[in-house]
């Protein structure tokens, strides 16, 4: 994937420590009353592919997801700029991770509040302490929590592989920006050919 012609899109080499982080694939996402909801579910499919590739070679999964405290208290103003976020205060079905990408016994399980999977939550200092340089990145959405996990990310020293496939958003045209900005300033954008290749690649 390229971006601009010149200043931007620097190659970053995947390191041998991965993990992957799979972002809010919760019930909200996929529920078609909820007014999260994506148009497919092509990117839950392509994300279980990628886990079970992690798992196959001991790769560490976390998982995500979003939970407020009843009437959203611990939401800020970010509950207040996105009514449909007021589905996931106290809890609930919203809230819980789909089945396809469940967590198996030992997978971490971050719960949040915010968009990035770093913003005041341990998941840098957990990643650290396993010594991780890498991390690939699937779930949801592309423009929001997946965009923002990326750019932190590259803000904590670990090298970014937001994998195409497996990432989703509510609109095309938000993705395709999203995926265009990761690549050229803060991650690697990547097929779900090429990061299945590389998690498989691992000892």
């Amino acid at each position: 994937m390229s971006t601009f012609d010149e200043g931007f899109d620097g190659r970053l080499s995947p390191g041998r420590r991965p993990a992957v982080i799979a972002v809010d694939l919760m019930q909200a996402y996929f529920e078609p009353a909820s007014p999260l909801c994506l148009p497919s579910r092509d990117c839950l499919a392509s994300a279980a592919r990628v886990l079970a590739a992690a798992r196959r070679r001991g790769v560490p999964v976390v998982h995500t997801r979003v939970e407020y405290a009843p009437a959203g208290r611990d939401g800020g103003v970010f509950v207040r700029k996105v009514p449909a976020l007021k589905q996931l205060f106290g809890g609930g079905p919203m809230s819980e991770l789909m089945p396809e990408v469940a967590p198996i016994e030992h997978e971490l399980v971050v719960t949040k509040q915010y968009a990035s999977a770093f913003f005041g939550t341990s998941l840098a200092s957990m990643l650290v302490a396993r010594g991780t340089d890498t991390v690939v990145i699937v779930g949801a959405s592309t423009s929001g929590c997946v965009r923002a996990t990326g750019v932190d990310a590259v803000q904590h020293g670990f090298i970014p592989l937001v994998v195409r496939d497996a990432v989703g958003d509510r609109s095309a045209q938000t993705h395709e920006a999203s995926l265009f900005d990761l690549q050229a300033k803060y991650a690697e954008v990547v097929d779900e050919e090429t990061a299945v290749t590389y998690l498989e690649e691992q000892r």
